[in-house]
């Protein structure tokens, strides 16, 4: 590829995540980790959420999930996860404690935890 031309892939603009009821979810990102709804964002016909996370968003899905709970590793840096860069990782290990949600650190050495949120989604929160 030339080295003068722009990557076509410039940003991740979303990801998504399956969750079984919204309203529990944003207990989680709303309420623990101080993520915002987008409320601009049209209705797609089933509920779910949208939700600011810098430039990108999280998009939660409330569909049936193809994917099974079940034998999912014990340590979300071994599943397929969502990395979110965050200020203040003590903060959130005690609102994570508060809430009763296990969390591991990384395995690397970074100022970073792994944790799951209701539904077992992986969730990466690093400190940069």
């Amino acid at each position: 590829m030339p080295q003068n031309n722009p990557p076509l892939v410039a940003a991740i603009d979303h990801c998504s995540l399956i969750v079984a009821d919204t309203t529990k979810a944003l207990g989680f990102y709303t309420g623990i980790l101080g993520l915002q709804v987008d409320a601009s964002r049209p209705d797609l016909g089933y509920p779910g959420a949208w939700l600011q996370v810098g430039s990108g968003q999280i998009h939660l899905l409330e569909v049936p999930n193809p994917d099974s709970a079940d034998n999912r590793p014990e340590h979300g840096g071994r599943d397929h996860h969502v990395a979110l860069q965050v200020s203040d990782l003590d903060e959130l290990i005690r609102r994570l404690e508060q809430a009763a949600i296990d969390y591991s650190k990384s395995k690397s050495g970074r100022a970073a935890l792994f944790c799951r949120d209701y539904d077992g989604n992986a969730i990466e929160l690093l400190e940069k």
